[in-house]
């Protein structure tokens, strides 16, 4: 695992959350909706996609959550089930993978924080998209834990 700290800086993002069984889609088809027609999709770069679990999943339900978020400029208007906030940054150890995250990968991940002279900073840990129309063979993602 290629691990690297890098810090993101404050932004402004839109953000939705769904809960189901298959709240990854179901979330990500919403803000995508959203979005695309903004043409925000189409620079990731500048408006890079990040999402988590929110809730988190539970042993005893089949439902739980997941929260996506999209950088945005100031002006822009968010409608709908969409929110605005303000994410204040931070540091992040982190790594690129290609095809969907699981807890192995977290956990190998986390691990290396723990060896490390970092420790785990209590927010989101958050994945990164960056390629999120891509088909799930081609998919990357960068994971990004909270340090400090």
């Amino acid at each position: 695992m290629n691990i690297r700290i890098e810090e993101l800086s404050p932004m402004r993002v839109a953000s939705i959350c769904a809960v189901s069984t298959h709240p990854e889609i179901n979330a990500w088809e919403k803000l995508r909706e959203w979005a695309e027609p903004l043409g925000l999709l189409d620079d990731l770069a500048k408006h890079p996609v990040f999402g988590f679990n929110n809730p988190l999943p539970s042993p005893n339900q089949v439902t739980y959550g997941y929260e996506f978020w999209i950088k945005i400029a100031q002006d822009v208007e968010v409608r709908g089930d969409l929110k605005t906030k303000d994410f204040p940054g931070g540091l992040y150890a982190v790594t690129t993978i290609k095809g969907y995250p699981n807890p192995v990968l977290w956990k190998q991940l986390w691990d290396w924080v723990q060896s490390s002279q970092y420790t785990w900073r209590k927010t989101h840990e958050l994945e990164n998209p960056l390629n999120p129309q891509a088909p799930e063979d081609e998919i990357v993602f960068k994971l990004f834990l909270p340090v400090e």
